[in-house]
């Protein structure tokens, strides 16, 4: 494998092994309808291709379940592991609920000893 293409890791799968979602299909399912919005150097823009490689550090607000998400990659995994393994491959920042949140709406770092 290749240096660059360690530091690269399809967005369908990252969704997978973060485990956004259940199964990869349903992850690929969901950028496809647009549902991932991208945050990198300043500029944002919705991902509509589940081969799309994401790059650690990259922002992203993920809908799902009538909520956004918002998120930053900090690893990419190697595996579906347990959820603990999962948690650490983003930092994770407050939900937005509901359809009056669009995703440029603020955000706040969650603090997981709450949760």
């Amino acid at each position: 494998m290749s240096r660059q293409a360690a530091e690269r890791c399809r967005i369908d799968v990252w969704l997978w092994r973060a485990r956004l979602f259940k199964t990869r299909a349903l992850a690929a399912t969901v950028v496809e309808q647009g549902g991932v919005r991208l945050s990198r150097a300043g500029a944002s823009r919705v991902i509509d291709k589940p081969s799309y490689a994401l790059s650690v550090g990259d922002g992203l607000t993920v809908r799902q379940a009538g909520r956004l998400i918002t998120l930053q990659v900090l690893a990419f995994g190697v595996r579906r592991g347990p959820a603990a393994e999962a948690r650490s491959l983003y930092q994770r920042f407050e939900t937005h609920g509901g359809s009056d949140d669009g995703p440029d709406a603020p955000a706040q770092p969650r603090d997981d000893a709450d949760a």
